[in-house]
């Protein structure tokens, strides 16, 4: 291999002038670098903190806010593991909060009814 700066030949697996000292082979870099897409589901815990039930909410957000961190210091199944905490806490505060308002709309129509029949309502 020769030298693109001195022409001076160098053996193939050269990395380095022998002459001049120019790089001439670089290290062969990955042509997929795959990236983990690995969702936090930060968005949602808030606003099912706020929307549906708070006590539950908070812990979705605690595990939400794990996710990136694990992720940039490599701890990919860590933060699998937080994500899909998150996740759980997420739909947990989603379905009480559900079940709160289904509740509060029977006992708001059962009042309705029997306001009804007392004749305070007509």
């Amino acid at each position: 291999m020769y030298c693109t700066k001195c022409g001076a030949m160098n053996d193939d697996n050269a990395w380095k002038c022998t002459q001049c000292g120019e790089v001439i082979q670089r290290t062969p870099q990955p042509q997929h670098v795959t990236r983990v897409e690995i969702p936090n589901y930060l968005v949602q815990a808030i606003l099912v903190t706020i929307f549906c039930c708070m006590p539950f909410g908070i812990p979705g957000i605690v595990f939400a806010a794990q996710v990136n961190g694990k992720i940039a210091s490599g701890d990919i199944d860590g933060a699998m593991e937080s994500s899909r905490k998150a996740k759980m806490w997420c739909w947990i505060s989603f379905g009480v909060g559900l079940a709160v308002v289904i509740i509060y709309g029977f006992i708001y129509v059962g009042l309705i009814l029997s306001a009804v029949r007392q004749g305070v309502l007509q």
